[in-house]
Order: C-alpha cells, then structure tokens, then sequence
C-alpha cells in the first residue's frame, strides 16, 4: 500500500491537472472517465512505459509482472482504475477493508484487484493532510446488467423463461463443456437443442452468460464466510471477447463483510440498521437489515434475498417492491418487511407461475427459512432442465 516518491509527484501533478497516473512502480494514462459516485471516479486508464510514455507497456512488462492469473492482463494495456477522495479516518479504514477483502476472492465472476496505493495529500489548510486510493481493476466496457435491461425496456422486450433462468446461473465452464461436446457429436443442431432455438439465439449470439450464483457461492464457502451486502443488477458487469460467451462478473466489494453476526442487544441491533442504511442499496436490502431484532443471528441468506431481488428485476426490470415508491402512502421499508410482492404485466406469454414461485422462495422475510446458495443452485438447474424443452 503506497508508492514510489516519483509516483507521487505523477498523482500530484494529476490532481493539479496532469496526465498520467502512478500506481507503485506502474505508470498510467487516464484515457477517460467512466464514471463517478459519492467521493470515487472511475477512469479508463492505458498503461505506459516508465522510459518512453508513448509506447505502451508489453506484455511482459509493468502490471503483467505482478499478476498470478495472466488471464487478467489487458491486451492493449487498458484498465479500469477508481480514484477516492478520502477526507476522514473513516472513510480511510473502509477504503482499506475494501482492498483487504477483495484480496481474500479468487473466483472469475468476482471482479479482482490488480494493484494498489493509498498516498497522503496535502490539503490547504496548513499542517492538515487527506488521502487518495488508487485502485485498478480490470476494464469491461459493455456496461452492467441495468444498462442491458434499460435498452431492452425502451425496446419493451422481456427475456424469455429459459433466458432469465440461465442468465442467472449458467456457469461459463459448464457451457463450453457441454458446446463443445454436443458440437462434437451432433453439431450446431445440438446447440439449438440444449437451450432452445430462442435462447441459444440469445446466449450464444448476442452474448450474457452471468454467473451471479457461482460468484456468491464462492463467496458463502470461504472459512469464514463473507457476504456482498449489495447484490444488485448495477453490480453485474457484462463482458464480451470475441470467439467467447459473455461473462458477468459481481464487482464492489466495498460493503462485503464476513457473513456471521451474532446480535445481542437493541444498541447492536440499531448500529447493524445504521450500517446497513449507507452500504446496502435499500430496494435490495433484506428485511433483517431494515428491522433487525435484538437477538438473532445473521447470516448469509441477506444475499440470497439480493439474489431474488435481482432475479425478479431480470424479468421485470425493477426489485420487487419499488412499486411502494409510486404510491401516495407507500412505504419501501414496510413492503420489504412484509414481503409484499406485486406481479406486474409480463412477456406474453407470462412468466410461469414456477419462476414466480422460485423468487418468493428467496424472498422469504423470515431469514431462517430463506435457502442458501446451494439450494438456490439445486433448484434453478431444475427449472433449467423443465423449461429447456
């Protein structure tokens, strides 16, 4: 955590309105911005030589040296880098668990960190200092799953039962296994078979292949287990490489935290809800997390109750109880802790009743009652196996 002293003249220079950007010993171009929330900006940003800024770091030069999977090495030397203005002590030990517990996932639907640095920046008040994080991702440009669900709504089209159900869990190893052996033996003909002429249509040629239950899963398995806290559409990033199926992959692990937590007290019980209220998106958030009880154990069924919220907006392109934001005296809080779920117009034809049913299995508001990954997992490639033919 930290850099070169030549670094920190780079960053410097780029806050007062220079170029190029040092992370540790590697040095950036800022190409463009791609966007900005709260006190973060996120960059494209193209890696250059330190000797000769006009070329563009090989291959075996700058970030690549310092990664394990080389999967995760651009090949034009393009990243993602998100920069943070940290003002307070807090804001400097959340920004710090950030990278901490994004260094613990090692999974291809987890969005990884390549590098870091932290440095301390000198304010205008004498004697007084900030920080900036720096931290680099690898880039994907084809948007998340609201930007693909915003222009299929302006279109007004819906996904087909069997889409919304692969797009959901279809892990991508799988996929090509079964492809390339179905190919082998009976050809293209084989590929239509296994999803249907529509959805193979839709998987194979126009891309979306995001393993939203396989990230999480790798996520509930580690010892000790760690949940997101923010699963949502608006954190699903979709990627395409040619010759390949699309990939999504769950980002922000800002919120991310270990999935047990035992309350004891109404004093932990507000502190947990006060948490809760800044780092879990609240048409998403589970019941436990709006009124939690004073003695109850938390787990990590608060994503699988994301999970569902995000599975409905795969269908309808909302959660399930924003509609409680339209009405005169609708409450979002009071809807998601009751569980009261409305079923707008679908596709026509419908949504199976087995699909609506498999969602309000995930949305149950008791969290103890409510499955886990495994289960979700278990279900979903049955309703796979029944709506694929």
């Amino acid at each position: 955590m930290g850099c070169s002293f030549s670094g920190l003249n780079a960053l410097y220079d780029t806050v007062n309105g220079g170029g190029d950007v040092w992370i540790n010993e590697n040095r950036f171009r800022i190409v463009r911005q791609l966007g900005e929330g709260g006190f973060a900006f996120v960059y494209l940003v193209k890696e250059i030589s330190n000797n000769n800024p006009s070329s563009t770091v090989t291959a075996s030069l700058g970030v690549a040296k310092k990664l394990k999977d080389p999967s995760y090495v651009s090949d034009d030397g393009t990243y993602a880098m998100k920069k943070v203005l940290i003002q307070t002590n807090e804001q400097l030990e959340l920004v710090r668990e950030e990278i901490r517990v994004s260094a613990l996932f090692s999974h291809p639907n987890l969005l990884p960190l390549l590098d870091h640095a932290i440095i301390s920046v000198k304010t205008a008040q004498e004697g007084s200092s900030n920080h900036e994080a720096y931290l680099l991702f690898p880039v994907h440009l084809d948007g998340t799953l609201v930007d693909n669900a915003k222009a299929m709504k302006a279109k007004q089209e819906f996904f087909s039962t069997i889409d919304v159900l692969q797009i959901f869990r279809q892990s991508l190893s799988d996929l090509e296994d079964k492809l390339e052996f179905l190919a082998s033996v009976g050809g293209d003909c084989c590929r239509r078979w296994i999803f249907n002429i529509s959805s193979a249509h839709f998987l194979i040629t126009k891309g979306f292949v995001p393993q939203l239950c396989a990230g999480l899963k790798h996520m509930h398995n580690l010892e000790p287990a760690y949940v997101h806290n923010d699963v949502k559409p608006g954190n699903v990033l979709i990627t395409r490489k040619k010759g390949s199926p699309p990939l999504a992959i769950l980002m922000d692990f800002g919120s991310a935290r270990p999935a047990k937590r035992e309350i004891r007290s109404r004093s932990e019980a507000l502190q947990l809800q006060e948490w809760a209220a800044e780092h879990c998106s609240a048409p998403f958030r589970a019941p436990e997390l709006w009124d939690c009880p004073s003695l109850v154990d938390i787990d990590e069924r608060t994503d699988i109750w994301s999970l569902g919220c995000t599975l409905y907006a795969l269908m309808y392109g909302v959660s399930p109880f924003e509609y409680a934001l339209g009405e005169s005296s609708g409450s979002l809080q009071l809807a998601i802790i009751n569980a009261q779920i409305k079923w707008p117009e679908g596709p026509n034809p419908p949504y199976p009743e087995p699909l609506h049913q498999f969602v309000t299995w995930m949305l149950q508001p008791q969290a103890a009652v409510r499955p886990r990954i495994g289960d979700v997992i278990i279900h979903v490639d049955k309703l796979i196996t029944k709506f694929s033919h």
